[in-house]
């Protein structure tokens, strides 16, 4: 399948900080990724170098085969929607649809009409007049609407309510099978998106510590709590991510598990398993105290 994103040893430094260390990726074309991570770990400065926000200190970056920075050609085809977008204050809810249009080539009028409607915006409004909550829903109708080959959505939904993330999650999926196309979604709701979600990155400390289909890391771990004997027998040569004692128990996350004879071997030795959801193996992988990190990353 075509790259539609190659990073290769990419790094972006500011004084004696390193934001992004020596990250090599590839995005393919009409799938979408979750770029993750803790605050500060380095994800809007990768999005922002992708998008040509910013230059990169050092590495190499091609979009769609060629490097982003002042070419229109490339530009054209990305639509990066930031936390906090900012508009002209005097503008209006349809003044910003309205240069969407012209910027966008694959821009969708009717469908931004429909998306309005769903998300209740007041066309006539201006932004500055908008909450917090609207102002999100107008980076999203953007972003659905722009159809760019290269969508980016960085923190999409804050300020909006249960509600109005479930109409963008199932709007996004809806426009996504009738028009493919490369979507990242960078959000802390990761038990929300990860059913979206066909491939998952994530950023720790400015480093890529996963970099894996979804579906392979969903599963790859689970949580074993017993007797503190019997569960450091049953965690010998295997990965974990953390353990947690409580009085004359422990619990232990292990990671790259063989599910059927772990499972079998746990029973035997009565072990309590249970699994671990995405969100949890990441904040797990990201807490500064797992024991293997970067373990599943490629």
């Amino acid at each position: 399948m075509k790259n539609v994103v190659e990073v290769t040893h990419l790094e972006k430094v500011y004084g004696t900080f390193d934001a992004v260390q020596n990250v090599s990726f590839s995005l393919e074309e009409n799938k979408i990724y979750g770029l993750l991570g803790r605050n500060g770990a380095g994800k809007t400065t990768l999005m922002n170098m992708i998008s040509a926000q910013i230059f990169p200190t050092s590495g190499d970056l091609k979009v769609f085969g060629e490097a982003p920075y002042e070419n229109n050609k490339v530009l054209s085809q990305i639509c990066f929607i930031k936390e906090g977008q900012k508009y002209p204050d005097n503008f209006r809810v349809i003044d910003v649809l309205e240069v969407a249009k012209v910027i966008f080539p694959n821009w969708d009028a009717d469908f931004a009409n429909i998306l309005m409607k769903d998300f209740n915006l007041p066309l006539k409004r201006r932004i500055k007049k908008l909450s917090r909550g609207m102002l999100s829903a107008v980076g999203i109708i953007i972003g659905l609407a722009s159809r760019a080959p290269l969508t980016i959505f960085d923190e999409p939904y804050l300020g909006l309510d249960a509600v109005a993330r479930g109409i963008f999650y199932d709007k996004l999926m809806e426009d996504y099978t009738e028009h493919p196309r490369t979507v990242v979604l960078s959000t802390h709701l990761i038990d929300e998106v990860s059913n979206l979600l066909e491939h998952i990155l994530v950023i720790d400390n400015g480093k890529l510590i996963i970099n894996q289909e979804a579906e392979d890391l969903r599963g790859m771990a689970f949580t074993v709590t017993g007797q503190v004997a019997k569960v450091e027998a049953f965690l010998a040569g295997k990965e974990t991510v953390l353990r947690e004692p409580f009085g004359g128990l422990l619990s232990a996350t292990v990671i790259h598990a063989n599910d059927s004879l772990d499972h079998k071997q746990a029973a035997a030795n009565g072990l309590e398993i249970s699994p671990v959801s995405l969100q949890q193996l990441i904040v797990h992988l990201t807490n500064g105290k797992s024991e293997q990190k970067g373990a599943i990353a490629k």
